[in-house]
């Protein structure tokens, strides 16, 4: 089986951080995301792997990713150019994957539990795709399926769930409490269909409707519940929320140095070449990259990332992830904000607020 990771939209919902760079390569824990669908298909067993770049981001991703060898895996480069739509997208994976079944990922999703389950328990001989499912509170706000036979959630094996039969965007009656989460695995059967589709309302070849079209041509269409936490990164309130989502699950790593009189409880990643300096406050779970330097009379709150080659100082931060590259010393309280590589913030004195949320791009320079 082979892998498709979908790297090719424009990030649109993330800007001003995706104006310099691809929304693929935002770190959440210090690990830019498109790094953990690759994890996930190796754990699975899928080393040889698509990735589908569009116009915009696609040197820094070919840059990052190379040819996959620093990370286990074969990587091909397939040039999606416009994004026209997530079913356009697959369809140009048709000559990577050739006549093999295959996983597609969408290079800004964050699954907790990973893919192995959903991978082996396909069978290409009796479907001729697989969907990832889960069960939400509110279904008549996501793209929802139609099974053969729902057990109701709850009961002894509510996961049992039978055939796809239908899938509805939004519906106001939903038919079930199973949404899409963006995870499939197709045979080949699915460009054929894609061929047949025209542009829907949005402009875009949409990817359910291919899938409807197995359905209507008699193919079985298999159902997978996915368990633990689904994140689409696609905007920075998610970016913040899938940070504190990974951190939670992070293990003590100090690599780096803590000086004597520093106060660090919870817990922290340090990378290589950082310091937390005495006088300092760092309150897990907390990830701090390569080369950064948490200055005295700094306070670094929970879920918070500060990516390599930073400075921090004077400053108190939490629940925000610092992309990497930056200086902050404002004597300010900083939440919930998303801060781009390269940025400077510092303090101005005129102006006292409470508390900053900010989402700040590539290369920014403030005063608060």
């Amino acid at each position: 089986m082979k892998g498709v990771v979908l790297a090719g939209g424009t990030g649109s919902r993330l800007r001003p951080i995706t104006h310099t760079g691809p929304k693929q390569l935002v770190p959440v824990a210090n690990k830019p995301v498109i790094e953990y669908a690759i994890d996930d298909l190796v754990e699975a067993g899928i080393t040889d792997i698509g990735v589908v770049l569009g116009d915009k981001g696609r040197e820094e991703i070919q840059a990052y990713l190379g040819d996959g060898s620093d990370f286990g895996v074969d990587i091909t480069y397939i040039v999606q150019g416009e994004p026209l739509g997530l079913a356009h997208a697959v369809g140009c994976a048709k000559e990577f994957v050739g006549d093999d079944s295959f996983v597609v990922y969408l290079g800004d999703d964050l699954m907790r539990e990973g893919i192995v389950d959903f991978v082996a328990d396909f069978d290409p001989e009796a479907y001729a795709a697989g969907i990832g499912l889960q069960r939400v509170d509110e279904p008549e706000r996501y793209g929802i399926v139609e099974v053969d036979g729902v057990p109701t959630a709850g009961t002894a094996d509510p996961d049992a769930v039978g055939d796809v039969v239908g899938l509805v965007e939004k519906p106001d009656d939903p038919p079930s409490d199973l949404a899409l989460i963006g995870i499939y695995v197709f045979t080949p059967a699915i460009f054929d269909q894609i061929e047949k589709l025209k542009p829907s309302w949005r402009g875009e070849l949409e990817i359910t409707e291919a899938i409807q079209g197995l359905i209507d041509d008699g193919n079985r269409i298999q159902s997978h519940v996915v368990h633990g936490w689904w994140k689409d990164t696609g905007k920075p309130e998610d970016v913040i929320h899938a940070n504190r989502l990974v951190l939670d699950d992070i293990e003590r790593d100090v690599r780096g140095t803590i000086e004597d009189g520093a106060d660090v409880t919870g817990r922290l990643e340090l990378g290589e070449g950082s310091v937390v300096e005495a006088g300092a406050t760092v309150r897990g779970p907390v990830s701090v990259g390569a080369n950064t330097t948490v200055e005295s009379g700094t306070y670094v709150g929970p879920y918070t990332s500060i990516g390599d080659d930073c400075d921090v100082g004077d400053v108190h931060i939490e629940s925000s992830v610092v992309i990497g590259e930056s200086t902050i010393r404002c004597d300010r309280r900083i939440v919930d904000s998303v801060i781009g590589r390269r940025s400077t913030i510092t303090r101005n004195t005129d102006k006292r607020p409470e508390g900053e949320r900010l989402v700040i791009g590539r290369n920014s320079s403030l005063e608060l």
